[in-house]
């Protein structure tokens, strides 16, 4: 069965990729062909994505960019969502691309670029609110979990040593797993201005993920999490009989795996914790708002209090070359471990997750180190330079951390090397791909990753808006 490990390469294609039915341009020798799928075989269809993508693809003056957005920002709706209604409320199940589950982290941000457009489209609006309503439905099934099958089915984590059910596809605890879909469910309430989904499942799922919180502070023992796995990857599993590497309690959420499906080492994983006390801040006011309950919207506020309170005392370090910067994990004893990893929440992300500021200062120093050498997983090679993760493994970058690098800049010189990096490297497939060789883009991993292919075109429609001259200088 596939997993989110590196898969075998075929000049540069997944095996998973050629079995699944998909070809990359080199296969059908036309240039600029569409790889979307016919029209009838697509999952989803918006008029308001549609009309989205001719607007931004008159703008771009490149054909081969052009081709590579319309490839890519409806690669979600295209192949990765099921839209059902049970018991007369939306529901959606959401695929990460070659693997057959849904991520509660993944699922978020595939839909996250299509939010602004939910006011001019009814369909796109219901969709959206069904991703809510299934993640709602996942944290009551197990806070903990962090990919979820459609149904009571088993998977092949079934054997890992940790609480597994049927409706699992894996039990790996990120803090990040609880943050996403309230960044969703807060956005989509206000940018649509229906509050129909804040029903008695999302305020209990949303008290799960407080009480969650709070029991992974460890302030009285270990708490009822542990996970091992049998496996020949350090990465893959936990340590200390599962629960992790020590901490010392001092007010901060433990997260024993990273956004990567990596165990951390020091568990305070600094951009999840800034992007808790976020999602408490944005919880806080849907519980106060919507729902008239200031009793739960004070335990948010004051949950994030503490942690943020925590994040000042324990997060930074003054560092030789960049001045004061954050560390990516802690463990409250004064280990720091400085590094960033490209998937999201990462401390590049942060001002895109709306953790800090784009102008803060410690913000911008951090941002300096993890795109340097300092950071031992930022590689620079023939073919690009970004930043990557033991994930995958070493010289190998992740497109999401060019385009997150070009998403939290202000630089126009800068958001031009990174989308020109984006082209040259997608290795004539048409699609963003996991990551790939620092010095030969064919050699790459996960050909369908709708996560990536949905936030390249996220990019596009910024600099659409915002820095239209690039797209018509590129």
């Amino acid at each position: 069965m596939l997993s989110r490990r590196n898969f075998i390469k075929i000049n540069g294609v997944t095996t998973a990729g050629l079995s699944l039915g998909f070809r990359p341009a080199w296969f059908t020798g036309t240039a600029f062909e569409s790889k979307r799928p016919p029209l009838a075989n697509r999952k989803f269809t918006s008029r308001a994505v549609e009309a989205t993508i001719q607007n931004v693809k008159a703008a771009i003056k490149d054909p081969e960019l052009a081709w590579l957005f319309e490839n890519c920002y409806p690669n979600t709706l295209d192949t990765t969502v099921n839209y059902s209604e049970k018991d007369g409320r939306p529901d959606t199940f959401v695929i990460t691309g070659d693997i057959n589950a849904m991520w509660m982290r993944d699922s978020s941000a595939q839909v996250w670029p299509y939010l602004p457009l939910i006011k001019e489209d009814e369909a796109l609006k219901s969709l959206i609110k069904g991703v809510i309503n299934r993640q709602a439905k996942c944290i009551l099934i197990d806070p903990y979990a962090n990919a979820f099958n459609a149904g009571p089915t088993g998977s092949e984590w079934d054997s890992d040593r940790t609480d597994m059910k049927p409706e699992l596809h894996e039990r790996k605890w990120e803090i990040d797993s609880l943050c996403y879909p309230v960044r969703l469910a807060y956005n989509y309430w206000k940018i649509s201005g229906d509050s129909s989904f804040f029903d008695e499942n999302w305020q209990r799922a949303g008290k799960s993920i407080v009480s969650t919180f709070k029991e992974q502070q460890r302030k009285n023992g270990n708490g009822p999490y542990h996970f091992q796995r049998k496996t020949e990857v350090a990465s893959d599993t936990a340590p200390n009989g599962g629960y992790g590497n020590p901490i010392k309690p001092v007010g901060l959420i433990c997260s024993i795996f990273r956004p990567s499906d990596d165990a951390t080492i020091y568990p305070f994983l600094v951009p999840s914790n800034y992007f808790a006390v976020t999602s408490l801040k944005q919880m806080a006011e849907m519980y106060r708002v919507i729902g008239n309950d200031s009793a739960t919207a004070i335990n948010c506020e004051t949950l994030a209090a503490e942690v943020n309170d925590a994040l000042q005392k324990y997060a930074t370090a003054q560092h030789p070359v960049y001045g004061k910067v954050l560390a990516y994990e802690v463990d409250g004893y004064g280990n720091q471990l400085f590094m960033d990893d490209a998937n999201v929440p990462s401390l590049l992300a942060m001002p895109y997750l709306d953790t800090l500021s784009v102008q803060d200062l410690v913000y911008q120093n951090t941002r300096r180190m993890v795109l340097s050498s300092d950071n031992p997983y930022f590689f620079k090679g023939k073919a690009a330079e970004g930043i990557g993760g033991p994930h995958v493994g070493l010289n190998y970058i992740w497109p999401m951390s060019i385009i997150m690098r070009a998403l939290t800049s202000t630089d126009k010189a800068e958001i031009t090397r990174c989308i020109q990096w984006l082209k040259n490297t997608h290795a004539d497939t048409g699609f963003m791909h996991e990551s790939f060789n620092k010095d030969d883009a064919s050699d790459f991993t996960r050909k369908w990753f709708a996560w990536a292919n949905t936030l390249f075109g996220e990019l596009m429609i910024k600099v659409h808006k915002y820095y239209p001259e690039i797209l018509q200088n590129i």
